[in-house]
């Protein structure tokens, strides 16, 4: 008597009840968010549609066949069986793309962070969602706050910051200078500390000050270039970049509120003045008539 062999099932959980899609670990380049409370999972799910979104603008694929998800027209043979068996054979041959983005379990409410994969720069990746925001006042997320960038992660203590410093920084310093890298500059560390009491905040910023070059001098009122430094519980990541006052902090909700203020602001200020000419005018006709 033959017996079909049935392939095992792939598990959706791990034995401890945590999903086999979430990374157990914090670890690489990310995005820290923050969000309602309760809201996590919708906060990744949004998320994610969001910078996949953006990163195929900014990193397309290559080799991806462009007319996928074409259209037909009128004059294309619908009808052509052979023709769509073939594209359909040859969506199954192409190579599967990695996906560029993990949720990673962070196990604390309110906190999500998501890791890029190559060739997603977080910062890039925040700072042109943020620019977008700042112009059209459109969040294009629900349950989503802030957004912070780290260009890399490391287990939080002293040498391994630095260490990740030394990596990170180099490859802003070279574009930030440009042809004047003798030019001073003023920078602010931005320290943000969660679920974490090992380290002191002073010897965290005391150690990644280290990193910094000779040009760069410390100015908490009117920093150009800020490095942020995220601590949550026994992981640190470190970015650096510049617009992070002009950019509300990366604060989507903010960013969106301001603009539509002030649009509204100028909507109604147009208001007050057409109200304005109008009682104008009606004064004008009644001099006239009497």
């Amino acid at each position: 008597m033959s017996q079909t062999f049935q392939h095992p099932r792939k598990r959706k959980y791990r034995s401890d009840g945590t999903p086999t899609w979430v990374k157990r670990t914090i670890d690489g380049p990310g995005v820290w968010a923050s969000c309602v409370k309760g809201k996590e999972k919708q906060t990744v799910g949004e998320l994610c549609d969001l910078f996949e979104s953006l990163s195929s603008e900014l990193w397309p694929i290559e080799g991806r066949d462009q007319t996928e998800g074409h259209c037909a027209s009128e004059d294309e043979d619908v009808g052509d069986l052979e023709a769509q068996v073939a594209r359909e054979v040859a969506a199954i041959k192409r190579p599967r793309v990695e996906k560029r983005f993990v949720t990673c379990q962070t196990n604390t409410p309110c906190v999500v962070f998501i890791s890029c994969r190559p060739p997603v720069d977080p910062v890039k990746l925040i700072v042109t969602h943020a620019e977008n925001v700042r112009k059209t006042g459109v969040t294009r997320t629900k349950y989503t706050h802030r957004l912070i960038p780290v260009s890399g992660s490391c287990i939080a203590n002293l040498p391994e910051i630095q260490s990740l410093c030394r990596r990170t920084f180099p490859s802003f310093f070279a574009q930030d200078d440009g042809n004047d890298p003798s030019q001073t500059r003023k920078y602010k560390i931005d320290l943000r500390m969660r679920n974490h009491n090992t380290l002191d905040r002073l010897d965290i910023i005391k150690e990644v000050a280290k990193c910094m070059p000779d040009n760069y001098t410390v100015d908490l009122d009117g920093p150009e270039v800020f490095v942020l430094v995220e601590v949550f519980k026994s992981v640190c990541g470190v970015s650096i970049l510049r617009d992070y006052y002009k950019l509300q902090k990366f604060n989507v909700m903010t960013l969106a509120n301001e603009k539509n203020m002030v649009d509204n602001f100028k909507r109604d200020a147009g208001r007050v003045q057409g109200k304005e000419a109008d009682d104008v005018k009606l004064t004008e006709a009644i001099l006239e008539s009497t």
